[in-house]
């Protein structure tokens, strides 16, 4: 059937003929915001009254879904791209595109824009809503679908965690004229934004909050060109005045800072309680070094918008600016999280056959897609939770990195215990019996809800060692004791090893609250990880010689129960406390089932996110008047943090040993490439590129090294590594049919370097490269958009 297939274009085919369109008509009401990609169904016949017809489909976005007529006309472009493998001697019939379907959903009004297309024959345009039925598709549909689209498009292009099989990314805005037409349409719809959804970071989807002012701020910001953005935002202004942050926003991008601040002095003043506007002020500031003012800012738009991540996360970051890390770091745990929900996705079916041709010459760079050594790596790095996290869950632990980057373990565990309620320290009131006088009798525990009942253990079981035994859920349990006696070679996540025999386990606890880690899949915390081996010539040992000898001990299970297994002379069975990595001590928390306290402590506990500043001397009684309690998630988020940190301090450790050895230190690439995101993450950026600059050495098929060495080479302005990084991120796109140029990563970089260098410059340095043509063409049109565009640098 290869004759019934697209040259350049990737096809999934049907096992029944139609079922793609009936799976979408049933997935319609689960999009909850933009929506999918579009989707294109064909049916292809031979003419033959013998043979049976084939369906197939294929994702798109970038089409012009403005009219029947142009979603029609992507259809009739199928008809010229059938293989044609026939001789002209050849009497088989050849396979022609008989009819399609293109199906765009609107995510303003909730249905999807259906055009049916008969070749020959006539196009029928229609909309089919949540429940099925067919309505007709007016002139105002028609313009929510045009933008819903182009939204797609824009926010879609490049976000590593969505992906599709057999996606066609094209251009959705190609011409000035087609991006005056988005800007008209998107002034008449802007009033209605909020029906699209928002990112899953904003609790409310509100007028100057949603994907549709997200996406025109992607759209203008990525390319440095705010000037057609400030103009729309001008408009809207005057009938709704919050959107001068947006316009502020604008301005600031176009360094017209006086502007922006004279905008946002005279909007205030009619909005004074709009967290955008102040969130505004305060990035100015905080680029101005004015920390102590943009404080004050964002403290008030967090009694703007309590309910709000964003305006916690903001003033977070601004308490971290400041130096002042206790209030930081209760501020982080008043944080509102949310549970993550991604984008809308077509519901999966099991193709007949699937088709993804790639014949471009520039794939002929790329290494064989075929799974090799190099795409193993050991189970520990495997396990990590930290790349799980998804929505204000991620943008939590990437706040209490910087805080950890910036004090150090150590300190940011005196932070923790300065200002959080410990479980020792729980522990020591409640043998002294100060919480059961305060519950009138003993044996009582007062929970969150302030009402009073017996406590779930018993006077035999009063310590939180006991197996089986819940003690009102005092704790997390999410963190090691430090005086656990288990090595940190053998990570052992059991309930057991986080609490000294505690039975609530912490992955438990982390899908309670929808962390997004798969309780039964690779990032599941309670599952026992075997003997962090970072290496992969951990199991073997060298002589004085430098000749490898097995050392590795048989017969030892996976859990670290042997004596001790060394890494090329490094043990890595010890406790990481030898390499200066203290593991965590638990602290008291009773956010969801169990609580402490009366009222009165509920409320200096929980009340402000400025709390009093008192500490204590182990010494002095315990008070719960001047420590709050410790949320569950942040405390399972510092648990993520230690297993980030343990094996990155044993990777170190390890590196050091075989430089002064003299040893070549050797991974799979999948290993590296896990290690350069373990180094992002905790701020280790030098690190992190010489990860990623190894893992270019293997034969591995992954794009992901490339694209973040092409970043710091933009940023740094490097621009021939940036290119030459650029080529193959371009390779890897075109293979993956992303056959757009703008917004991409690269596009990013380029103009990144165009302000600094001048496109003129990078056009050169391409040439210089003696690349071909077909490969150089595609390199050139990020240059070529900028020109059209007038992209800052286009003229230099």
């Amino acid at each position: 059937m290869a004759e019934a297939s697209f040259k350049d274009i990737p096809e999934l085919f049907e096992v029944d003929l139609g079922e793609s369109l009936t799976a979408r008509t049933e997935a319609l009401s689960t999009f909850r915001e933009l929506g999918p990609p579009d989707l294109c169904h064909v049916v292809k016949s031979t003419g033959r009254s013998g043979q049976r017809d084939l369906g197939s489909y294929h994702y798109i976005s970038g089409v012009d879904a403005s009219s029947s007529a142009s979603l029609a006309a992507y259809i009739n472009s199928l008809t010229y791209a059938i293989e044609d493998n026939s001789a002209w001697f050849s009497k088989g019939s050849s396979w022609k595109v008989k009819n399609g379907c293109y199906c765009c959903f609107n995510a303003f009004s909730r249905v999807d824009i259906r055009v049916d297309v008969k070749i020959p024959g006539g196009v029928n345009a229609y909309a089919i809503d949540l429940r099925g039925e067919r309505h007709e598709a007016t002139q105002e549909l028609w313009q929510e679908t045009y933008v819903s689209a182009l939204l797609r498009s824009i926010l879609y292009s490049d976000d590593p965690n969505y992906w599709l099989d057999a996606y066609r990314k094209l251009d959705p805005i190609t011409s000035p004229d087609s991006e005056i037409r988005f800007l008209q349409a998107a002034e008449v719809l802007f009033m209605k934004g909020w029906q699209v959804g928002s990112d899953p970071e904003i609790q409310v989807a509100t007028v100057v909050s949603n994907h549709l002012t997200a996406g025109i701020m992607k759209y203008f910001g990525d390319s440095g060109r705010y000037q057609p953005a400030a103009n729309l935002f001008e408009k809207i202004s005057t009938r709704e005045p919050e959107v001068a942050s947006l316009l502020a926003r604008s301005y600031i991008g176009m360094n017209e800072e006086v502007k922006a601040v004279q905008i946002m002095t005279s909007s205030i003043r009619q909005t004074p309680s709009s967290y955008t506007l102040l969130h505004a002020q305060c990035d100015l500031l905080r680029s101005k070094g004015k920390n102590d003012w943009a404080v004050k800012l964002a403290r008030q738009a967090v009694n703007c918008a309590p309910s709000e991540f964003v305006t916690w996360e903001k003033l977070t970051e601004c308490w971290i600016d400041l130096g002042e890390f206790e209030s930081a770091l209760l501020t982080l745990n008043s944080c509102p999280m949310f549970t993550f929900n991604g984008r809308d996705v077509h519901r999966n079916l099991t193709p007949a056959r699937v088709h993804l041709p790639f014949a471009r010459p520039i794939g002929e760079i790329l290494p064989e897609r075929v799974k090799t050594e190099d795409d193993e790596a050991d189970p520990a790095l495997l396990r990590l939770p930290a790349p799980g996290l998804r929505g204000t869950w991620a943008r939590a632990y990437a706040l209490l990195t910087r805080l950890v980057s910036q004090i150090g373990w150590d300190e940011l565990l005196k932070t923790r215990s300065c200002v959080f309620v410990m479980e020792e320290e729980y522990r020591m009131q409640k043998a002294h019996g100060d919480i059961s006088a305060v519950a009138n009798g003993a044996g009582k525990a007062i929970h969150e809800d302030g009402t009073v009942r017996d406590s779930m253990i018993s006077s035999d079981s009063a310590t939180l060692g006991d197996q089986g035994v819940d003690d009102d859920n005092a704790s997390t349990r999410g963190m090691v004791s430090p005086h656990s006696p288990r090595k940190s070679g053998s990570l052992d996540v059991s309930p057991s090893a986080f609490a000294n025999g505690s039975t609530v386990s912490i992955a438990s606890s982390i899908t309670k609250v929808g962390l997004g880690l798969d309780p039964n899949g690779g990032a599941s915390l309670t599952a026992t990880i075997p003997t962090i081996r970072i290496s992969t010539e951990s199991d073997r040992d060298f002589d004085e010689d430098g000749n490898a000898t097995d050392a590795s001990p048989k017969g030892k299970d996976v859990n670290g129960d042997a004596p001790k297994a060394t890494t090329n002379g490094f043990d890595n069975s010890r406790d990481v406390s030898e390499l200066g990595l203290e593991k965590p001590a638990q602290a008291a928390a009773g956010t969801e089932e169990g609580g402490l306290g009366d009222d009165k402590d509920k409320e200096s506990l929980h009340e402000s996110p400025l709390p009093s500043t008192q500490t204590q001397s182990g010494s002095e009684s315990f008070s719960f008047s001047n420590k709050r309690l410790c949320e569950r998630w942040l405390d399972n988020l510092f648990m993520v943090l230690y297993e980030d940190l343990r094996v990155w301090t044993i990777f170190r450790a390890e590196v050091a040993h075989f430089k002064t050895q003299h040893v070549a230190y050797r991974k799979t690439g999948l290993e590296w490439e896990i290690l350069g995101d373990l180094g992002m993450r905790l701020h280790h950026k030098e690190e992190a590129k010489e990860a990623y600059q190894r893992c270019l050495d293997t034969p591995r098929y992954s794009q992901k090294p490339w694209a973040k060495l092409m970043d710091m080479y933009a940023e740094e302005g490097d621009i021939q590594r940036c290119i030459q990084t650029a080529i193959r991120v371009a390779a890897y796109q075109w293979a993956d049919y992303t056959e757009m140029t703008y917004p991409t990563q690269i596009a990013r970089a380029f103009f990144k370097l165009g302000q600094l260098h001048g496109h003129a410059k990078i056009s050169y340095t391409l040439m210089s490269m003696g690349l071909p043509d077909s490969i150089l063409k595609i390199m050139d049109s990020y240059l070529q958009y900028g020109k059209t565009f007038k992209v800052e640098g286009y003229d230099f």
